[in-house]
C-alpha cells in the first residue's frame, strides 16, 4: 500500500488566509495533487508552531474550536471560518503509538497555524484535522525522535503536516515588505540554502543541530518554535522519498515561505 506523503509548510503572515496569490494557489494545488493521486486522507494530523506548550498534547474534541491567535488584525481576518471536525480514531492512533509521551488536552483548537494554510490547501474543510502540540522541553534531537515514532500513520492513510518557518525573525522583519516575493537578508538567504541543502541531501544531523551553523542560524531561529515542526517532518521521510520544495521564497527580509512535499 503506497504510503501517505507529509508535509511541511511555511505559514507566514496570518492575512495569508485571505489573499490569492501566487503562494496561495500553489497551496490549492499541491492539496488537489495529493487527493488525486493519494486519494482523500482519513484525517489530517497538523503539528503548528503557534500550539507550543511545554508538553506533548494531541486533541480529542469532535469539534474542535478555531483558534484566532494574532493580535490586531483586520476585522475580517477573525471572521474566516475553518469549520473541521476532529478524529477519535486519529487520537486513539496517536496515543497507541506515543503511549505516555502525549496526553489530551483540548484547551487549545485549530490555530492560525493550522487554518490559514488549510483554506487554501484544503478549502472545503472536509478532511477531520487534530493538531498535536511541538513540545518546548524537547530538545530538537528529541523532537526529531518522536517524529519517527509517528511513521506508521503514513500507511493508514492520515497526512501529517508540519507548520512553521524555517527563517523566522519578527523582530527583524520588514512589514512594508510582506507580501515581497524575493525580498530577504544576506544571513536569511544563507540558512535557507544550507537548510535546504541538507533536506535534499537527507543530511538529517545538520537539520537537527542546526544550531551549530553559527550566526545565520541564531538569526533565522531566534526561538525555536516555527521550526521544530520541521524536524517532526523530517524524521517522517524514508529513503526513496521524493522531494519537493515549493513556495520557495524569502519575503519581508526575515521569512522564508518554504514548503517541502515528501512522499
Amino acid at each position: 500500500m503506497e504510503k501517505m506523503p507529509v508535509i511541511f509548510v511555511g505559514h507566514g503572515d496570518p492575512m495569508r488566509a485571505l489573499k490569492i496569490n501566487e503562494m496561495t494557489k500553489t497551496l490549492n494545488k499541491i492539496g488537489k495533487e495529493i487527493i488525486k493521486k493519494h486519494g482523500e486522507p482519513k484525517a489530517i494530523l497538523t503539528i503548528s508552531a503557534h500550539w507550543f506548550t511545554k508538553d506533548t498534547f494531541i486533541q480529542s474534541a469532535e469539534f474542535p474550536k478555531q483558534i484566532y491567535d494574532m493580535y490586531g488584525f483586520p476585522d475580517e481576518l477573525y471572521e474566516v471560518k475553518y469549520p473541521v471536525k476532529g478524529s477519535k480514531e486519529l487520537t486513539k492512533d496517536v496515543e497507541k503509538i506515543l503511549g505516555n509521551e502525549v496526553k489530551i488536552n483540548d484547551d487549545w483548537g485549530i490555530d492560525h497555524g493550522t487554518w490559514t494554510v488549510f483554506v487554501h490547501m484544503f478549502p472545503e474543510a472536509k478532511i477531520p484535522v487534530v493538531q498535536l502540540s511541538v513540545n518546548a522541553n524537547l530538545s530538537a534531537n528529541k523532537a526529531y525522535k518522536l517524529g519517527e515514532k509517528l511513521a506508521k500513520l503514513r500507511e493508514k492513510s492520515y497526512l501529517i503536516v508540519g507548520s512553521g518557518n524555517i527563517v523566522h525573525n519578527l523582530r527583524a522583519i520588514s512589514w512594508e515588505h510582506i507580501d515581497q516575493i524575493g525580498a530577504g537578508y544576506d544571513w536569511a538567504f544563507a540558512f535557507r540554502e544550507t537548510v535546504n541543502q541538507a533536506i535534499t541531501t537527507q543530511d538529517d544531523k545538520t537539520l537537527v543541530h542546526y544550531d551549530q551553523l553559527g550566526e545565520k542560524a541564531e538569526l533565522s531561529v531566534p526561538t525555536p518554535d516555527h521550526y521544530l515542526p520541521l524536524l517532526y517532518i523530517m524524521a517522517l521521510r524514508e529513503p526513496q522519498d521524493e522531494i519537493t520544495f515549493f513556495n520557495d521564497n524569502l519575503i519581508a527580509g526575515s521569512l522564508s515561505m518554504t514548503s517541502v512535499l515528501v512522499g
